[in-house]
Order: C-alpha cells, then sequence, then structure tokens
C-alpha cells in the first residue's frame, strides 16, 4: 500500500521558485568522477526483505537489488512484459493452470561472507524459495493473499502445517511449485488464472533470494539484501538517507526497448541509449524528507536530480501542466503522466460507530461519502492533480472503464443531511452536531500524520463534516504505526492510497475480498456476493464477460460504502536536464538502471558533482 504524497509548508514558495540559476563553471567534471543520481522521497522505508515489506519506499531498493524472472519493458506505453533473469516468456499450459519458466543460466548474486568467497550462480530454486517464503506465516507477509489467491497446489496446505510456532518445511514436496531441473521450474494453480504470468514481474512475490543468506542473517534479514540485481545496498540510515552503489558482478546486460512508434520522447531516448551497458550510473542516493518545502528547495538548488512537484508548489512550478517560463530557461522539463492509483478513505466495517451493515450504518457512511467534496480537494488541496473516481479500479489497468459513472464521486450535502436526518442522526442537544439514532454522542476519529498535506487535509475533513453537522477529532500517529493499526482493524478512518504494480487491477478489487481481511482489505468489508465475483473474476480472461462481473463489484462498493474513493492523482515529475532517460513507467518500480547522468552538465550548473 502506497503512503500518500505529502505536502509540506507553502510559506517561500515563490522566493524558492525565483532563485537563480548558479553561473556556469568553466570547469568540467573528469571522465573517472563517478555518476551519482540523486533522489529525494517524501515517505519512510521499512526495510529491504522482499517477502515482509509492502510499502513503496522498500520497493523501489528491493527491485533494483533482486530480480524476477520478469520485468516490464521501460519504454513501451501500454506496458509490455519481457524477460529478465528468465531465457523466454513462460510457456503457458492447462488453460492457464501451468506456467513453466527456464532462468538464464550464468547470473550471479552479489558477493556476501555467506557464500564463503565463491561466486553464487543463481538457480530456479532460488525463486521457488521466495514463494514459499511469501506463504511462510513466520514473516507475515503481505503478498501472501495475492499468492493465496492464485490457488498454487499444496501452498496453502504446506503454510497450514507452519501454523501454531511449526517452522514452515522448505524443504516439503509442493505439488504447484516444482523446481525440474536446475534452471527450470514450474508453477501449476488450481483454477485457470490468465493474469498470473504478471505476478513474475514483482520481485517482492518471485524475486531470486538464496537459502543461506536467510539463514545466516535471519533475524537481521530486513537489512541485509543479497540479489542479483544491478546494485546493492551500500549504506542505511533509517528513515533519512539509503545508498545503493554499483553491483559489480551484475551481468552484461544493455540498453534497448520497444516504444510505440508515435512516442517521439521515447524513441529519442532509444536512439541515444540503445546498447549502453546497464546501470549506466555507479551510485543512487535516496535522501527520505518528507516535508515538501525542503525537498523543493533541495531540487532548485541541484541537490536532487528529479523530484514530483509538491503539491503546494503545484500552480508555481507547472502551471496549467506546462513548466513555469523561470524553470523552463534552465533547462528543467516536465513529465505529467496520470498515475494508476486510488486515493482511499476506509470506514472499518468492525467498528461500532461508522461499520455494520444495518440500514443506519450504510446512510452514515453514504452520507459522510455525499457530503464529502472530492472537487474541492482537488482545487484547494490537490492543486488539480487528481481526477475524480468513479470506482475502486485505477486508470491504466485492465478493469478501468472510463465510461462507468457512480455516486462515488458525487457531492451533494442536502441529499447528506437528510439521509441523516431520515435515520435518526440528528442534533438533540442544540450544540450544531448530530447524535447518534440511540441518543449517544456521534464523534468520528480519523486517523492522520504530522505533516502539513495531513493538517490540510484535516481542514478539509473538518469543514465538509461540519457541513452536515457531524463532529469529528484527529488521531496523529507516524505512518507506519497507523499501517498497523489499520491491518489490526485498530482504526474508525484513514486516507491512504494504493498504486498498481501489474496491468491487472485485482489488487484494488481485493480491497472487499474478506479474505483479504488483515492485508489490503483495511475496510474489514465482508459479503458473500463480493466474494463470489471477486473469486469468479479473477478465473476470467479480460473481456466481456469479466469486465460485467467487475462492474457489479464497483456497484457494491457504491451500495455499501466501505470505502470512499476520492480520486486518482496526476504526477507531476521535474528533472534537470543532466538527467538523462528519466520516465515514469506505471507499474516498474526498478528505473535506476535505465537513466543515465551527464555529469558534467552537473557540475557546470551545481559547481560539483
Amino acid at each position: 500500500m502506497r503512503r500518500r504524497a505529502l505536502l509540506g509548508g507553502a510559506a517561500g514558495g515563490a522566493a524558492a521558485l525565483a532563485l537563480g540559476t548558479p553561473a556556469l563553471s568553466a570547469s568540467s567534471a573528469a571522465p573517472s568522477t563517478p555518476k551519482v543520481f540523486r533522489w529525494a522521497i517524501n515517505f519512510a522505508e521499512t526495510g529491504f526483505d522482499p517477502a515482509q515489506i509492502f510499502d513503496l519506499a522498500s520497493n523501489y531498493v528491493v527491485s533494483h537489488v533482486f530480480e524476477s524472472p520478469l520485468q516490464y519493458d521501460y519504454l513501451a506505453r501500454p506496458a509490455i512484459i519481457r524477460p529478465r533473469t528468465a531465457a523466454a516468456m513462460p510457456v503457458v499450459a492447462d488453460d492457464f493452470r501451468t506456467f513453466t519458466l527456464r532462468v538464464k543460466p550464468g547470473i550471479f548474486f552479489q558477493d556476501d561472507p555467506v557464500f564463503g568467497g565463491k561466486p553464487r550462480e543463481l538457480v530456479a530454486a532460488d525463486h521457488v524459495y521466495q514463494m514459499k517464503r511469501v506463504a511462510d506465516p513466520r514473516w507475515k507477509s503481505p503478498l501472501w493473499p495475492g499468492l493465496e489467491g492464485a490457488q498454487i497446489l499444496g501452498l496453502a496446505e504446506a503454510r497450514k502445517a507452519a501454523a501454531g510456532g511449526v517452522r514452515f518445511d522448505y524443504d516439503r514436496e509442493i505439488d504447484g511449485l516444482r523446481v525440474l531441473d536446475r534452471y527450470t521450474f514450474q508453477v501449476r494453480l488450481a483454477e485457470p488464472n490468465p493474469r498470473f504470468a504478471e505476478l513474475f514481474t514483482d520481485a517482492r512475490a518471485t524475486g531470486a533470494v538464496a537459502r543461506e543468506v536467510v539463514e545466516a542473517y535471519e533475524k537481521d534479514i530486513m537489512a541485509k539484501p543479497v540479489g542479483t540485481g544491478p546494485f546493492r545496498l551500500a549504506s542505511w540510515t533509517r528513515a533519512s538517507r539509503i545508498v545503493l552503489e554499483r553491483n559489480p558482478t551484475f551481468r552484461d546486460e544493455f540498453y534497448d526497448g520497444q516504444p510505440a512508434p508515435d512516442d517521439a520522447r521515447a524513441q529519442a531516448t532509444l536512439a541515444r541509449l540503445k546498447g549502453r551497458k546497464l546501470p549506466m550510473v555507479d551510485r543512487v542516493e535516496l535522501s527520505i524528507i518528507e516535508e515538501s518545502q525542503p525537498r523543493w528547495l533541495a531540487f532548485l538548488n541541484g541537490q536532487q536530480d528529479t523530484v514530483n512537484v509538491p503539491l503546494e508548489f503545484i500552480n508555481l512550478a507547472v502551471p496549467n501542466g506546462q513548466v513555469a517560463p523561470a524553470l523552463a530557461k534552465k533547462g528543467i522539463e516536465l513529465e505529467r503522466v496520470i498515475n494508476p492509483d486510488v486515493a482511499i478513505t476506509f470506514f472499518n466495517m468492525d467498528d461500532p460507530v461508522v461499520g455494520g451493515y444495518a440500514p443506519e450504518k450504510v446512510a452514515l457512511r453514504r452520507a459522510i461519502s455525499l457530503g464529502y467534496n472530492v472537487h474541492e480537494e482537488i482545487e484547494l488541496v490537490r492543486r488539480g492533480s487528481m481526477m475524480p473516481a468513479q470506482s475502486q479500479v485505477p486508470p491504466l489497468t485492465d478493469g478501468y472503464d472510463p465510461g462507468f459513472i457512480s455516486e462515488m464521486s458525487q457531492f451533494d450535502r442536502a441529499r447528506a443531511r437528510a439521509l441523516l436526518d431520515t435515520y435518526g442522526y440528528v442534533d438533540r442537544d442544540g450544540d450544531g452536531y448530530r447524535e447518534n439514532p440511540d441518543g449517544s454522542p456521534l464523534l468520528l476519529q480519523i486517523a492522520t500524520e504530522t505533516s502539513q498535506l495531513d493538517r490540510a487535509f484535516n481542514e478539509l475533513w473538518k469543514r465538509q463534516l461540519d457541513g452536515i453537522g457531524i463532529r469529528v477529532q484527529f488521531n496523529a500517529a507516524q505512518w507506519p504505526e497507523n499501517l498497523k493499526n489499520a491491518r489490526a482493524g485498530k482504526l474508525m478512518i484513514w486516507l491512504l492510497g494504493n498504486t498498481a504494480s501489474v496491468p491487472d487491477c485485482d489488487d484494488f478489487l481485493a480491497f472487499g475480498s474478506s479474505k483479504n481481511i488483515g492485508a489490503s482489505n483495511f475496510a474489514r468489508f465482508r459479503n458473500a456476493e463480493y466474494d463470489r465475483l471477486y473469486e469468479a473474476q479473477g478465473k476470467l480472461p479480460n473481456g466481456s464477460e469479466r469486465a460485467a462481473l467487475i462492474r457489479e463489484m464497483k456497484r457494491l462498493f457504491v451500495v455499501w460504502m466501505p470505502y470512499k474513493v476520492h480520486g486518482h492523482r496526476f504526477v507531476n515529475d521535474v528533472s534537470h536536464p543532466w538527467l538523462i532517460g528519466y520516465r515514469r513507467h506505471p507499474f516498474a518500480r526498478d528505473f535506476f538502471k535505465w537513466i543515465d547522468i551527464d555529469t558534467e552538465a552537473r557540475v557546470q550548473w551545481t559547481g560539483k558533482a
């Protein structure tokens, strides 16, 4: 689950934008100067064990240290999947029930003392081992619902056998996870799954992990990532700074791609970089800067190479979707794209105030949704960088239907008040706020964090709820703590977001699956009809039949309102001219290996490499 983008203080925004360009220096970088990509992100990491992470910051690191069998073509739009550690695309048989992959010989893990000074070759068992780790209850993997839903033969039974403190038996024969030979493995499913191969692009679920590394660093595995990828972890200061460096044992891999013929920008990038050895940069320095003003200033001062423009600076930096003249003169470029994501507020269906399935509880949630003006959120808080959502399914995924219109995006304060009045939520004591139908105080408790964006959302929520006579209290905590409490069912209401990692919309439909309570079903929604539809759509290929089931699942969300889906966010990435080849891919997280740095240009602009 991706944390929503944080917004920092607006003070000093205009002055920051007006900062002049440093005088060009006559000096140039020596050819031997290491190429360093510097990037600030606005959300903290949790660690680097692929099986245990769910946050985006950690995923960026994991996706560069570990490798999945397949990967996305960096330049292709729409998305194209191609081999990574696999020698070819999976062989699919038995009506999408059997997937056979062969990994390339001659791929090696980065050097590590665990290997005793000997090269450690990647073998098929390393991919199988990671899938078993996701099933192992010990690691409490947030990825397990996805594997469980895929119904890999025998994997759920192996997990059950490890319940109650019994150690997972990694040597147990599992019918659906077979190593056929040193370089070949096979996955067999109980039911057809036409999109299962997309899982092989996710380094967290199917990436190659060496068993001996996990067993050696067992208690410290979140800080000891050892993979076959183009980078390795050099240093880590928690919630502050992450440094990656080129993996010297990384194999020969060269820049290539299949951009669309009419994508001029991607075609130009391919012409410039094709055939270059990957990765092209030597070092990646990630800074965790949660507040947006220092993050934005760091970019303007040349300390960061690219940045997703913080929301309160959008009108100054990219007015009307165009780079501001002051920035354009410096050669700064903009890439503005819709993100395959949703910003959502969940209502805990187990909560005695907002949860439940009784008519008055449904009416309360629908009234809150109708009384919330998402268009005001888009204009005032998002600065126009979001489109209203009609459902839980985001653009660029296969279940998205631009023709689907629902109550999810409607703002109707009069109707919201009427619903509350009808179901007994009235102001009995004349203080301007409604009570519950039984006369007890009605108080919503919304979980939040501490950034200025969170404060802006709190102000917006209070204004919207005051408009329909509902009192609200905000409970601030750090995001990891809120995430933990949300999964445990301890939060009443929380606003967060989720970004797609594959073109399939299944992860977003899983928000309502009762099997995912404690994972991505933060609302703890239980509905037999929704569960039936969820299971059925997963077995169908993309097409009209599956689309009809997904449409009904969207409708059930509107009817029961376990979530208020706010919108789908635009990303406004601005980059300095010395950053070469950067493009935001809708699903891939391993972009560091596809970019280059013109160190000489950076030195001329900033005075240092």
